[in-house]
C-alpha cells in the first residue's frame, strides 16, 4: 500500500500519458487513447489493463465505442457510469460527423456523408433502413430511420416514405441501409426495393440520388454500379 509520501505508480503514468497526448494527440496507441478516457471515469485506479482488455474483447477501439452499455458492463471493472462515459464520446463523434454531412450540399460533401453513415450504421447488429431528405440546394433537411430489422420490399413501405418526402417538401432523397454481415453487395431484395422506390418517387419529380449499402468492410453505391 502507498504511504502518504508515496504515490501510486499509475499516477506518474497518467501524467506522462497526458503529456504525450498534449504533445502529439495522434501518436497514442488505441489502448492509450482509451486509457485517457477511462482516467476521467475511474480516477483512482490503474486502467491500462482495463483498456487493453476492452480492446481485446471487442476487437478494436471502434467496436468498444459501438458496444452497448449492457455489453460494456459485462466486463469486470466497467460500471454503468464508465460505460455511459464511453458511449457519450461515441455520441459526440457521431454528432460532429452529422453536422459535417448536413451543413453543406451533399454533392460537395459526399465523403463526409459516407463517414457519417458508416459511423451510424456499419456496426449495427440489425439492419436499418434510413432516408435522407434533401431540398432544392441538395442540403439534408431530414434524416430518418424508417425500418429496423430485416429490410426488404415487404417491410419498407414506399407510400410512407413518399408521404414523409412530401411532408418535408423534399426534392430528392438518398436511401441508406446497412448489412450487418459485413458484405455490402446488393441482394435481389435490395434491387427490388430500390426500383419500387424510384418508381414511387418518379411521378412526383423527386429524385433518388443514390442508394447506399453500408457495411464494416466498406460501402456500395447503386449509382456508381449503374443500378439507378
Amino acid at each position: 500500500m502507498a504511504t502518504a509520501k508515496e504515490k501510486p505508480h499509475h499516477e506518474g503514468h497518467r501524467a506522462r500519458l497526458k503529456a504525450r497526448f498534449m504533445d502529439s494527440p495522434t501518436a497514442l496507441a488505441d489502448y492509450e487513447l482509451l486509457e485517457l478516457l477511462l482516467f476521467m471515469a475511474i480516477p483512482r485506479r490503474d486502467v491500462k489493463p482495463l483498456a487493453k482488455a476492452l480492446i481485446k474483447k471487442f476487437g478494436g477501439i471502434e467496436n468498444v465505442f459501438a458496444a452497448s452499455v449492457a455489453q460494456l458492463t459485462e466486463t469486470d471493472g466497467v460500471s454503468e457510469n464508465t460505460a455511459i462515459a464511453l458511449k457519450s464520446v461515441e455520441a459526440a463523434a457521431k454528432r460532429m460527423l452529422q453536422v459535417g454531412a448536413t451543413k453543406a450540399p451533399v454533392m460537395t460533401s459526399w465523403s463526409r456523408l459516407l463517414d457519417y453513415c458508416t459511423a451510424q450504421m456499419a456496426r449495427e447488429r440489425v439492419e436499418q433502413f434510413r432516408v435522407m431528405y434533401l431540398n432544392r440546394k441538395n442540403m439534408v433537411i431530414a434524416d430518418e430511420v424508417h425500418q429496423t430489422g430485416t429490410v426488404d420490399q415487404s417491410s419498407v413501405y414506399p407510400r410512407e416514405i413518399v408521404a414523409r418526402a412530401l411532408a418535408h417538401s423534399a426534392t430528392a432523397v438518398i436511401l441508406v441501409h446497412n448489412h450487418p454481415s459485413g458484405d455490402p453487395t446488393p441482394s435481389d431484395a435490395d434491387l427490388t426495393l430500390t426500383h419500387e422506390l424510384v418508381r414511387a418517387f418518379d411521378p412526383l419529380g423527386i429524385v433518388v440520388h443514390d442508394h447506399l449499402i453500408i457495411a464494416k468492410t466498406g460501402h456500395t453505391s447503386f449509382k456508381k454500379l449503374g443500378l439507378i
